[in-house]
């Protein structure tokens, strides 16, 4: 007889995880599995994350996988002119450094925040099985679906009723449902990032906008702890004809903080593809759901993915739980009202980002795109920002 799950997650990064955490605290059988035999690598992200994104997923921060706590922004402009919102002053008896006091977030060590993720979900009752690549998927006449997976080399065929896609960039899942889930070039950023030693932080997560330090991005500097930075950028690489590197040693060697850099010491190098588009207009299909990346759930203006993955993950894992509960075909149709919820919670403020991305990025002067792109930065890192939840 076929091994039966209820759901089968594929793809164990934040949204696979907290979304098979969810669904597994919801009394429903559970089987995650993911094609790398390491968790949270390749690194191609800062790491950064509020503390609210942890706490609305029942993830209590711990020093397992915390580098440096957070507690405000510095925003840029091009030519140096900057922007400070320290919650440190701003809310002085909610935030700060003292054991009373909280932070407002923290960079995180992603190999070990995947892996305390997956302990959650495996601790919740999750199934898990690593180096396991996924085939396809067919919808079969009781309702639910076969997954075809290769596990060591061995082809398996798993039974379902529904398929949850968090498989990211691009998403394979998706695509076996006839999503168009590539990213057009003008919306994929190419992103990379220099650990470093000798250079001094503040507690802060510092954002460099600007055409000069990263055409269609921003460049940061983030505090890494023990000592360390992360200093990297995202560029649009239909409007540069350099690529990443080019652009982060220009960073480094050219801009007001060169002095800050002078001394800093390359420890590690990290990179990637982040996209800066739309979410998926249609995230469902018959016996499938996707979540986090593959579905696009990344902010188009930051790139940041880890809080909308978990809080994806967190919606879509409850919507499984009373999905099950109601006894209803896993049809496309019934299905939709995953899509429904992440909107209300989360996706139509995406949508409005995205819309504001595209105008900031259509607009051909160059000084006045800085303008807007450093003005709309400041604005969404405010404290009475509208999008502090994305």
């Amino acid at each position: 007889m076929r091994k039966y799950y209820d759901v089968v997650i594929i793809g164990s990064g934040p949204a696979g995880t907290t979304t098979a955490r969810f669904a597994a605290k919801n009394n429903l059988k559970v089987l995650l599995v993911d094609k790398k035999q390491e968790l949270g690598s390749p690194i191609q992200c800062s790491g950064a994350v509020s503390r609210h994104a942890l706490e609305a997923v029942d993830v209590s921060p711990d020093q397992e996988f915390i580098h440096e706590a957070i507690y405000g922004f510095d925003i840029y402009n091009q030519d140096g002119e900057n922007k400070t919102i320290d919650y440190r002053h701003l809310k002085p008896e909610e935030y700060g450094e003292s054991e009373n006091l909280k932070p407002l977030g923290y960079v995180v060590d992603r190999r070990r925040f995947d892996r305390y993720l997956m302990t959650q979900a495996e601790r919740a009752g999750v199934e898990v099985w690593l180096k396991t690549e996924g085939l396809g998927y067919q919808p079969n006449a009781q309702g639910n679906c076969e997954v075809k997976l290769r596990r060591f080399n061995e082809e398996i065929t798993i039974e379902t009723k529904v398929l949850v896609g968090a498989d990211g960039l691009q998403s394979q899942v998706g695509k076996w449902a006839g999503f168009h889930t590539h990213i057009k070039l003008p919306e994929l950023a190419s992103c990379l990032q220099f650990v470093v030693d000798q250079v001094e932080t503040n507690g802060l997560l510092e954002i460099i906008t600007g055409h000069e330090w990263a055409p269609g991005g921003y460049a940061w500097v983030f505090p890494k702890g023990h000592g360390y930075a992360e200093i990297g950028l995202g560029v649009a690489r239909t409007m540069t004809e350099k690529n990443a590197q080019w652009h982060v040693d220009h960073f480094i060697k050219n801009s007001f903080f060169k002095e800050r850099f002078k001394n800093s010491k390359v420890l590690e190098i990290q990179g990637g593809g982040v996209p800066l588009a739309a979410p998926l207009k249609t995230q469902y299909a018959d016996n499938m759901i996707l979540v986090g990346d593959a579905a696009r759930h990344v902010n188009p203006i930051t790139g940041g993915g880890i809080h909308t993955a978990l809080s994806g993950g967190y919606i879509a894992g409850n919507f499984l739980g009373d999905f099950f509960k109601k006894n209803l075909p896993a049809t496309a149709k019934n299905l939709k009202a995953y899509q429904d919820l992440w909107l209300d919670a989360l996706g139509n403020k995406m949508w409005k980002l995205y819309e504001v991305k595209t105008e900031i990025f259509n607009n051909k002067d160059l000084k006045k795109r800085d303008e807007m792109l450093f003005e709309t930065m400041s604005d969404y890192f405010s404290p009475d920002s509208e999008y502090k939840k994305i």
